[in-house]
C-alpha cells in the first residue's frame, strides 16, 4: 500500500473496500469460495474494548502471539475475538513499519484486512501486518476491514419474502384496531418498519460458518503434514 494511494483514498472505508474486494476476486491464493462475502469497516471486536485502556494496548492484547509457536483454543479464550497473525509481526522499528507510523499519526493509515474463521473463533491477518504493528506502536485506532461469509443468496430471497410478509401483517393488524378503537392508534409503520429494516440487514450481513474441505489424502496426509510441521516429538496421536 503505497503512500500517494493512501492519500488518495483518505481514509474512506468504502474505497479501500472496494480495493479489498477487487484483489481478493482476482487472487489466486484468495480464500472467497461460490457464496456470499461481507467486507465490513466494523468488526465486532471493535465493540469489546474496555473503557480507559489505550488503542495499542488493547490491539496488542488481542494479537496471538508465539511465532511460530502461537496457542489458541475454544475454551479460554472463546468469544475473544483474538486477532491471528499469519507470519511473525514486524517491529516497532522495522522500516516498514517506521513508513506507516507516520501514516496512522496522519489518520491516512490504509486498513488491515482481517478475514474472520469461525473454525478457530479468530480473525486471520490477511494483509496489514506492518499496518497493524504500525498502529499499535502509535496507539492510534487501526482501520480495519473483516472478511466474513454471509446468508446465502437463497437464504436472503425466502428471508426477505417472510420479512415483508410480516411487515404487511402488522400494518394490516393496525388498520383493523384503527378501524375499532380510534385513529388514536398508530399506523403501525413507526413499528413495524426498523423491524423490518432489522430483518433485512441481516439478511444481508448476517455472519455464517466458515467452509472447510476434506484434506486430499485423508489421515495419512494430515499426519504427514503435521510432521513435518512440529515434528514426532510435538504433538500426540489420538
Amino acid at each position: 500500500m503505497r503512500a500517494h494511494m493512501a492519500r488518495a483514498y483518505e481514509g474512506s472505508p468504502q474505497r479501500w473496500a472496494h480495493h479489498f474486494a477487487t484483489l481478493l476476486a482476482e487472487s489466486s491464493d484468495s480464500p472467497l469460495h461460490d457464496g456470499r462475502w461481507v467486507l465490513s469497516p466494523d468488526p465486532l471486536l471493535r465493540g469489546w474494548k474496555p473503557g480507559g485502556v489505550r488503542d495499542g494496548e488493547y490491539w496488542r492484547s488481542l494479537l496471538i502471539e508465539g511465532d511460530p509457536d502461537g496457542y489458541i483454543d475454544w475454551y479460554v479464550h472463546s468469544g475473544s475475538w483474538e486477532v491471528f497473525p499469519l507470519r511473525a509481526m514486524p517491529d516497532a522499528d522495522d522500516p516498514r513499519v517506521k513508513a506507516y507510523r507516520k501514516q496512522a499519526r496522519d489518520g491516512t493509515l490504509p486498513p488491515v484486512l482481517l478475514w474472520w474463521v469461525s473454525g478457530l473463533d479468530c480473525h486471520l491477518v490477511l494483509d496489514g501486518h506492518a499496518r497493524l504493528a504500525a498502529a499499535i506502536a502509535e496507539s492510534v485506532e487501526p482501520a480495519v476491514l473483516e472478511l466474513q461469509r454471509t446468508v446465502p443468496q437463497d437464504e436472503v430471497d425466502s428471508g426477505t419474502e417472510r420479512a415483508v410478509e410480516t411487515y404487511e401483517a402488522e400494518l394490516a393488524r393496525f388498520t383493523e384496531l384503527r378501524a375499532v378503537q380510534s385513529t388514536r392508534v398508530p399506523h403501525g409503520a413507526e413499528f413495524a418498519g426498523p423491524a423490518l429494516a432489522r430483518r433485512l440487514h441481516e439478511l444481508r450481513t448476517g455472519r455464517r460458518p466458515t467452509w472447510a474441505w476434506p484434506l486430499p489424502g485423508g489421515v495419512e496426509e494430515w499426519c504427514r503434514t503435521a510432521r513435518e510441521q512440529v515434528g514426532e516429538g510435538g504433538w500426540e496421536y489420538v
